[in-house]
């Protein structure tokens, strides 16, 4: 009997261990085959020549041309312009929603009561409320600003406040209180308050919304093609009209390499914003 009993606490130890080892290659097979294939093949048929590339394929190059690829992209396929119209609709999009969306959250996360409650909820609807594309296209019509960047500028940030107000009243929900009154002790203001007090101890959740929400915008093409279609290019929109016709008809490994650079600029932001990323979604999305 008690030679048993050590036996089974040994067995107990070892699939313990044997849990603590497969949960960590679990993750780490999962990532490869999700993350990992899918860059694996842009980047080698973006390295390809077209014959190798008209069929994609996870194969290796014959010989490696991204960086000649990436050249002829960037000086044929008209990129700048298309660079400048994204930026030109993402950057003041992306400002409005997190300070607009910052300082909704604040007032929310702050407030209680059934009416502020409502207000939540109408404000976070627009995460599961689809938008209606043919209403919008006609409002937008009826103010005077479609085909127009303003235009688009204000149907991003109607869509994306809601995931701006959902990440940060959270967060604001773990700001002692205590702060706030000191402040207003010493005479300040609801908007000196918030700058000086509220802000920056939203950064790390701001710096997650700002990521998703570029994101978002910088890859979007369907609500672009309906707002700004013909009138403003943007990176997805200039990559949609060429892609069947002049440079990039049947040039599997011009489109790729198109990918790569339109991916650069969020994939450097990420990098160097990464340690507040991941602090915005530990300490305030779950909350």
């Amino acid at each position: 009997m008690t030679a048993t009993i050590p036996h089974a606490a040994s067995r107990r130890r070892s699939s313990v261990a044997a849990s603590r080892w497969a949960q960590p290659v679990v993750a780490f097979v999962t990532a490869v085959v999700l993350l990992g294939i899918p860059f694996w093949l842009v980047v080698v048929t973006a390295s390809k020549t077209q014959a190798e590339a008209f069929e994609p394929d996870l194969s290796l190059p014959s010989e490696w041309r991204l960086l000649e690829n990436l050249a002829t992209v960037f000086t044929e396929g008209r990129m700048w312009p298309a660079f400048l119209g994204s930026a030109l609709v993402m950057i003041p999009s992306v400002l409005g929603v997190l300070i607009l969306g910052s300082m909704a959250a604040w007032i929310l996360g702050r407030r209680r009561g059934r009416v502020m409650s409502a207000v939540y909820a109408l404000g976070i609807s627009g995460i599961v409320l689809p938008p209606a594309v043919v209403t919008i296209v006609l409002l937008l019509r009826q103010l005077g600003l479609a085909g127009t960047p303003l235009g688009m500028i204000g149907v991003y940030m109607g869509m994306y406040l809601s995931t701006v107000i959902f990440f940060v009243t959270g967060f604001v929900r773990t700001i002692p209180a205590e702060l706030e009154e000191a402040a207003r002790v010493d005479g300040a203001g609801p908007v000196r308050v918030f700058v000086r007090i509220i802000l920056p101890l939203l950064m790390p959740v701001l710096a997650t919304a700002t990521i998703l929400i570029c994101l978002y915008i910088w890859n979007d093409v369907f609500y672009a093609l309906f707002v700004v279609g013909g009138r403003l290019d943007t990176l997805p929109l200039n990559l949609y009209q060429v892609a069947s016709s002049g440079l990039y008809l049947q040039n599997w490994h011009l489109i790729f390499a198109y990918i790569v650079l339109m991916s650069l600029p969020l994939l450097i932001t990420f990098i160097v914003a990464q340690r507040k990323i991941i602090s915005g979604i530990t300490s305030g999305a779950v909350k």
